[in-house]
């Protein structure tokens, strides 16, 4: 029950990942994007991770979300919804694209399959404060710190690009 489970919220997981690519609305990708963030958290609780399943739906799913709609309203994307114009190139080589990618997955999906060995089962402290903590700070801090700059930087452009359209 617990695989068919799974397999479900992989389903949803890859499909809201489609939709927040493939979808022109950008509310509708902003959705499909929370719905995904969500799904993962879903993962982290069936591979017993509570607290880093929290973390996921408080930090990713709630603030930066709610980020991201305040630089999608700030922006106005609606003259951007119209399909744009040309793009010959595109409608030659999109076919063949698309069948390469198709023959891909098949590939992967019905290949050859590599016998990788089995990973460790996690230890007793896998999701818990401590180890979080304790990560995020000593091997994982440049990686913390960085992506906190990128999202202010993130910011400041998206203020500063929707200055320029309101002058």
């Amino acid at each position: 029950m617990e695989n068919l489970f799974g397999l479900a919220i992989a389903f949803v997981a890859i499909f809201s990942g489609l939709m927040v690519v493939l979808h022109r609305n950008p509310m509708v990708n902003l959705v499909s994007l929370i719905i995904n963030l969500a799904s993962a958290a879903i993962f982290f609780l069936l591979l017993g991770g509570q607290f880093i399943a929290a973390i996921q739906v408080i930090v990713y799913a709630g603030a930066i979300m709610v980020l991201f709609v305040f630089v999608i309203m700030l922006l106005n994307l609606r003259r951007e919804l119209d399909p744009p114009k040309g793009g010959r190139i595109q409608k030659i080589l999109y076919l063949p694209a698309a069948l390469a990618l198709a023959a891909g997955l098949v590939y992967a999906a019905l290949g050859p399959r590599i016998a990788l060995p089995a990973p460790p089962p996690p230890g007793p402290d896998f999701g818990s404060v401590e180890r979080v903590g304790e990560l995020l700070f000593t091997d994982h801090l440049f990686a913390f710190e960085f992506v906190s700059l990128l999202l202010v930087v993130a910011m400041v452009g998206a203020v500063v690009l929707a200055k320029r359209r309101l002058d």
